[in-house]
């Protein structure tokens, strides 16, 4: 694990040396200590905006998995990996082969493989960045005295707990808060650490989320590629849900709905492309400029016919035909996807420009959050907790704008309106990465369609260990500390 921080450290804090002269004077240049950091900014927290800029481009580049694989392009790589294990998506060729052995279970069952090290170095990289802020700023106590640096230390508190809320996710089979699953490291400096239980690890989410709620409460984002306080909260329901607080997720998600100042996709924005992050019900993503210089090794890489991909050349990811069987024929999201095309989602995500092949330098944005999801959140946080009417009202909020007679929810009580609520969360986030998350929180049960290349067809229950990733040989070799 420290070979990751020393891999970041000087990457990340070399991004602040650029002012206060006799600062950098008074110490080898060659390297800046944490010590000096939180001093110089301390008198100016901006130091902190290249660290904090630093994580956001860290979430979608090309090789911040470690590796120069197709695979690996920052958080949206990972959001595939969940998708393709839940069964909602499937790879229905295997012309290159990227993803394989994520919908073969070999990764996941193979600690040695590259890909579960890929997740593993990939979000602990994102902890170490924003623990440099942290560090920076004065610590996981500390409250910075101006508004910038508690907006800092807000987006870096957020995304902390954003890493290992996916950590957690991808490397515990089931929620049990006494089993040791990962190191839980706070600071920059910690050696080499044993486990953590889930419930600690689950405590710091909670608390850097709240923290950073009240941090940044008087921060107006320049763009959605930052971390707001309603972001901050919809990254707490996700914690809440998969602890099965299900009363808090009810809370703050209701919170998001009345305060955010989101509105739902109409039907025509959800068969738009979902490529601009300007698009009102987005609540975070990453504005994708041509200066961002990503191509084939990217998200629209692997899945757009509009695109030069992989999806163009042949291997398509397609929805599940079980899935898609189960959408009605008058839903506008069934034509989100081609039947013509193995199921291709060339109705949801697509290049503006629709030419075939024809985006080589990506310029469409990636989604990261939106508010469909806090109103599903909220009507199966309201269903687990007794509170079926506002479960059924958040569920309509949305199906009013996707079938022409959302009535039939009036009627759906129980295990009935459970079952609803889990199937159009798969149906309307389908290929957005929380398939895999509600997959967990409800603990459901993957059956495969004819689609699929492998597992056709069995049952495979959330809590089966092919699911879950292994911590990576390379962690259990370089830490010693690992199982203590």
């Amino acid at each position: 694990m420290k070979t990751v921080y020393k891999f970041l450290f000087a990457a990340v804090l070399m991004g602040t040396v650029s002012c206060k002269e006799e600062f950098l004077q008074t110490e080898p240049t060659e390297f800046i200590s944490a010590n000096q950091i939180a001093e110089a900014s301390a008198l100016n927290p901006s130091l902190q905006s290249a660290n904090v800029a630093g994580i956001y481009a860290t979430m979608y580049g090309a090789g911040t998995g470690g590796t120069t694989g197709h695979d690996d392009f920052g958080h949206k790589s990972y959001d595939m990996y969940g998708d393709l294990l839940s069964g909602d998506m499937a790879l229905t060729s295997v012309i290159y082969g990227w993803f394989r052995t994520i919908t073969e279970f070999q990764t996941t069952v193979d600690y040695t493989q590259q890909d579960n090290y890929q997740v593993w170095r990939f979000y602990y990289r994102l902890i170490f960045a924003a623990n440099t802020v942290i560090d920076g700023l004065g610590g996981s106590d500390a409250v910075p005295a101006t508004a910038a640096g508690r907006w800092y230390m807000g987006q870096a508190k957020a995304m902390r707990a954003f890493s290992y809320f996916y950590l957690a996710q991808y490397f515990q089979n089931e929620y049990n808060p006494s089993e040791k699953i990962l190191p839980l490291y706070k600071n920059t400096t910690d050696p080499n650490l044993p486990k953590s239980t889930a419930a600690d690890v689950y405590a710091l989410m909670v608390k850097d989320l709240t923290d950073a709620q009240t941090l940044l409460a008087d921060f107006n984002r320049a763009n959605k590629s930052e971390v707001n306080a309603s972001v901050a909260k919809g990254m707490l329901a996700y914690v809440h849900g998969a602890m099965g607080n299900n009363a808090a997720m009810k809370t703050v998600t209701a919170d998001v709905i009345a305060t955010g100042g989101f509105k739902i996709m109409t039907a025509a924005e959800a068969t738009g492309g979902f490529n601009n992050l300007a698009t009102s019900q987005w609540m975070w993503g990453v504005d994708i400029t041509v200066d961002s210089k990503l191509n084939l090794i990217s998200w629209w890489g692997q899945m757009d016919l509009y695109t030069y991909s992989y999806a163009w050349a042949g291997d398509i990811k397609g929805m599940d035909k079980a899935l898609y069987d189960l959408i009605p024929a008058n839903d506008i999201r069934k034509a989100q996807f081609a039947t013509a095309s193995k199921l291709a989602p060339i109705g949801k995500f697509y290049h503006p420009n629709k030419v075939i092949g024809g985006q080589r330098t990506i310029d469409a944005d990636y989604i990261y959050m939106r508010v469909e999801e806090m109103y599903l959140l909220n009507a199966e946080a309201c269903a687990k907790t007794g509170d079926e009417a506002g479960a059924r009202k958040s569920l309509k909020a949305i199906m009013a704008l996707r079938v022409p007679d959302a009535s039939y929810i009036d009627a759906l009580t129980g295990k009935a309106l459970l079952d609803e609520i889990y199937l159009q969360t798969r149906i309307e986030l389908w290929g957005e990465g929380k398939s895999y998350l509600s997959l967990k929180r409800n603990k459901g049960t993957v059956n495969r369609g004819a689609n699929h290349l492998k597992f056709v067809g069995t049952p495979i229950p959330s809590n089966d260990t092919r699911l879950t990733f292994k911590i990576p040989i390379e962690e259990v070799q370089n830490n010693p500390n690992l199982n203590k």
